[in-house]
């Protein structure tokens, strides 16, 4: 079909997918695209657009194999025949899709980050290809604002990365967001111009659910700070992704290894504060992801503020000052 039956809605998002998905496949050596589908707009016009870019164009993407998978998380009554749509949906444009249940168990996460856990666990499960996902500037404005209000750092402010290696529990592999730069106005247009109806998950209208709750106050924020929010939001992760990633390199090039046991008192010392605090996070997350701000800067005052106190407790283990090392 030709270029100009797509709407102007339609034609921004494949240029998007064109744009950042032929450079991810060519950097990760992947041959195929696997689409987390759940049938909202945000993933339903990506499908939809990655059809269109692999079968209609003479583009980049053209003749990349696609494939959907919808993960039911069997949290809300009702959810095994949402996901079967969501399959038909699929295949109705044409692309091959399974539905697959994972198996979510909240613990001491909570059901937000453990369905996630699991969705991501299931999605990069299988065949290797590069995971892409919906997720839009909305949400990138979205995630730097919880990391704002937490106090997590650059990095958190860096939000979503548009391509990441990652690993979620024995799973480990790509995963792409290819759709940041559009706003999800505009995946619900795409999606009304394909004719495709979307499902609206009501989990997002939860208050009680974080996420959610930052969701519904977003538009009573631009209110009060002015439109143009969500746009500044996601530029403030663009330049913290570049500073953090920065930063990190110089960890890197600073000759002191974050895997070791012990780290050397002299050679910590005569970092500037920035990269000491990376040192110290990376080299204490290789034993536990749960550390935090309070932990770090509490074994940074064994470097800072020595005066022979005792060790530092912290997640995996006791950090203590002894012959001019920290020991983990």
């Amino acid at each position: 079909m030709a270029r100009q039956a797509l709407s102007a809605a339609c034609l921004r998002l494949v240029l998007a997918l064109e744009s950042d998905l032929a450079p991810a496949l060519e950097r990760t050596r992947l041959k195929r695209l696997r689409v987390g589908l759940s049938g909202g707009a945000d993933s339903l016009a990506l499908l939809a657009g990655l059809e269109w870019a692999t079968c209609h164009r003479q583009g980049p993407l053209r003749g990349v194999p696609v494939e959907a998978r919808v993960v039911d998380h069997g949290l809300q009554e009702g959810s095994g025949a949402v996901a079967q749509r969501a399959r038909e949906q699929a295949e109705g444009l044409g692309v091959p899709a399974e539905v697959v249940l994972a198996q979510v168990d909240s613990g001491s996460e909570g059901v937000e980050a453990a369905a996630r856990s699991a969705r991501y666990q299931t999605l990069f499960s299988g065949p290797e290809a590069l995971v892409v996902v919906g997720h839009t500037l909305d949400d990138q404005a979205e995630t730097v604002l919880l990391g704002l209000a937490r106090g997590s750092g650059v990095r958190s402010l860096a939000g979503m990365a548009p391509l990441s290696a990652r690993t979620w529990g024995d799973e480990a592999g790509w995963l792409a967001r290819p759709l940041l730069s559009l706003r999800r106005a505009d995946t619900e247009q795409a999606c009304r111009d394909w004719g495709l109806t979307w499902w609206d998950d009501p989990m997002n209208a939860d208050s009680s659910y974080t996420r959610s709750a930052v969701r519904a106050a977003m538009p009573m924020l631009e209110d009060v700070l002015g439109p143009g929010l969500s746009e500044g939001l996601a530029r403030t992760a663009i330049l913290a992704r570049q500073d953090a990633d920065y930063l990190d390199e110089l960890v890197e090039d600073a000759g002191v290894s974050p895997e070791s046991d012990s780290l050397s008192v002299a050679d910590l010392i005569s970092l500037p504060p920035a990269l000491r605090t990376r040192v110290i996070l990376k080299w204490l997350r290789t034993r536990s992801d749960q550390v935090t701000y309070d932990h770090v800067m509490a074994v940074d005052s064994l470097l800072t503020d020595w005066h022979g106190q005792k060790g530092i407790s912290v997640p995996g283990g006791l950090v203590r000052r002894a012959n001019g090392s920290l020991l983990l």
